[in-house]
């Protein structure tokens, strides 16, 4: 029987896929084990947000340095590299609440480890996927996150419950190691256009995005190597650039604040165990991972079927995507019920990933030599979302506990959630006005 070959692309992009998914159950994890051990220690609610956004400096610091190490020195072994500095950190560090300044610096050299993640990724997959497959390659790397944050909700509160918090640090350890021990032994560099196997895989310039160097001639007429300029001017003031990062940074302040304080949400606003409250708990995350590939789907048909451009395409669903989740997020505190904070929440977290096939897959489609670059440059804002967001929630939190003795009230909770619905309406707005789906960068 003849045995079927996938291209060595798909292959790829469902290591990616895992690679998000193995991130995403760290991030999880940490806010579950670390929320347990501090209410147990008695933290109050602004120190744990400020332990809570510490991750998102470090993740911060390193957006654009990964984006450039991506483009110069190759996504594959950038990736790599991220992936065993982050997997051996939670090794070696203790849980434990009382120690802040070991936290601070695990959590900063997390997240510096992680944030070469995604502009490797989007380097990576730029180098390997053809343009009519972007929005669903994309689209599935990226729900491997949503995926990984279901995982954790649901398996994790009972791992912390039955072996302690710090339990989880050694499952994301063997996780971490795990996956880089795949992707040693199956990942590579994609054939160069000049080698004979580039044109029988059907590669070309459309696939490989970024020309790391050029020929140029010299005076004795020989030739020499010079690396291509990042046109960094140009990027930092292009408006369609400004409006992926405006959507990223709405994108990433929702979704940090939920995933980082819903475990909060559940035991303290609505007085519900995390761990008695079975899978419902993981929904709103398995929303994200469903609707995620269904934007990437419905994105590619509607292009390679021409029955919308590229341009309307990404505003279209980067529209209905934000302002439904615009409204499930103002409405989430008024569900007093575990049911109807689950529905909320899965509603709001679903549509914000259908909008990623809008803005997520757009630094693509206008720069696709420069995708790591510009990736870098849009998820430092997501960072940035993510301390801002993160920190602001419980300093709301704490002054909401001294206004209404504790956290069990709809208004304790209202600025929490109005603040990224607001976000996600005007966020979709710069997009409808400033985004283009157009190669600008060549």
């Amino acid at each position: 029987m003849k045995r079927i070959k996938f291209p060595k692309r798909y292959l790829i992009v469902f290591l990616t896929f895992i690679s998000t998914c193995v991130c995403y159950i760290e991030r999880v994890g940490f806010s579950i084990a670390y929320t347990v051990a501090a209410d147990a220690a008695g933290v109050n609610q602004s120190s744990k947000g400020t332990i809570l956004s510490t991750f998102y400096y470090g993740y911060a610091c390193s957006q654009v340095p990964g984006g450039w190490a991506a483009q110069k020195i190759g996504g594959r072994r950038i990736l790599l590299l991220s992936f065993v500095l982050w997997s051996l950190t939670c090794a070696f560090v203790p849980l434990d609440p009382n120690r802040v300044v070991t936290l601070v610096v695990a959590r900063l050299l997390v997240g510096v480890a992680q944030g070469f993640i995604f502009p490797s990724i989007h380097t990576v997959l730029a180098e390997w996927v053809p343009p009519h497959e972007r929005s669903r390659s994309v689209s599935l790397t990226t729900s491997g996150m949503y995926l990984g944050a279901a995982a954790g909700m649901l398996l994790l509160p009972s791992l912390v419950k039955f072996r302690g918090p710090q339990s989880v640090f050694v499952a994301e350890a063997a996780l971490g190691a795990m996956w880089s021990l795949l992707w040693i032994k199956y990942a590579s560099d994609p054939p160069r256009p000049e080698h004979p196997k580039a044109t029988a895989a059907s590669f070309g310039e459309s696939l490989l995005p970024m020309k790391r160097s050029q020929k140029v001639k010299v005076e004795n007429g020989g030739s020499s190597v010079k690396t291509a300029g990042i046109p960094w001017k140009s990027i930092i003031f292009c408006l369609p650039v400004w409006a992926i990062v405006a959507n990223n940074f709405t994108f990433h302040y929702a979704l940090y604040v939920l995933m980082n304080w819903l475990p909060t949400y559940f035991e303290q606003g609505l007085q519900l165990s995390l761990h008695d409250m079975g899978s419902s708990k993981m929904l709103p995350y398995l929303n994200m991972f469903i609707f995620s590939n269904i934007g990437g789907v419905m994105a590619d048909h509607l292009i390679t079927r021409k029955i919308l451009s590229v341009t309307a395409t990404r505003k279209f669903l980067n529209t209905i995507g934000f302002l439904v989740a615009s409204f499930a997020l103002v409405a989430l505190p008024l569900f007093r019920t575990a049911g109807g904070a689950v529905f909320c929440s899965s509603v709001a977290l679903g549509f914000l990933a259908l909008g990623r096939a809008g803005f997520a897959v757009n630094h693509m489609d206008i720069a696709p030599k420069y995708a790591g670059i510009v990736m870098g440059v849009s998820n430092t804002a997501g960072t940035l979302a993510g301390i801002i967001g993160v920190d602001l929630t419980g300093q709301l939190l704490e002054a909401a506990k001294t206004n209404y003795s504790d956290l069990s009230t709809p208004e304790s909770w209202k600025q929490v959630f109005l603040i990224p619905g607001l976000l996600c309406t005007f966020s979709s707005i710069v997009f409808l006005l400033f985004s283009t789906g157009e190669k600008i960068f060549d």
